[in-house]
């Protein structure tokens, strides 16, 4: 089974972003300062000082302030995605389940593998914008077509 996303590196950009580096080999922002604002477990981590402590939490599956404050790398994941603009494993997932396509639909659909397929469904490799476009593409083609 392919794994998720992990982090191997992050840095703390204080006041409230984090600077991750991910398996997949990208690097990427995270802003979380409504998380912050919005989570009162995430009080200690208002304090710049605190903050700037942020380190890879247990075999990179979160960030970790101490022992009492982690965010997982799945959220993580899918809030730098969404803010970098780009696709999350999330509406990949949702793509295929909106328009009822399996494994073997989706990679017909797309002409490439099942394997690819679900590498981009769990995030161990990253979706690359053409492929996003040629699923929007096929999507908008598709609703054409049963109109």
């Amino acid at each position: 089974m392919n794994k998720p996303p992990r982090i191997e590196e992050v840095t703390a950009i204080v006041p409230a972003s984090l600077m991750i580096r991910w398996t997949t080999g990208e690097t990427m922002q995270a802003d979380i300062g409504d998380w912050m604002a919005r989570f009162a477990l995430l009080l200690p981590i208002c304090d710049p000082e605190v903050f700037a402590m942020a380190q890879v939490g247990w075999y990179g599956h979160s960030v970790a302030w101490g022992d009492d404050i982690e965010l997982g790398a799945d959220q993580l994941y899918s809030r730098c995605k969404a803010q970098a603009g780009e696709p999350s494993p999330a509406e990949f997932n949702e793509w295929m389940k909106r328009n009822e396509l399996s494994l073997s639909t989706a990679a017909d659909a797309l002409g490439m593998t099942r394997r690819m397929i679900t590498h981009y469904r769990t995030g161990s490799k990253a979706i690359p914008r053409h492929i996003w476009l040629a699923c929007i593409g096929w999507e908008t083609i598709k609703h054409r077509n049963a109109a």
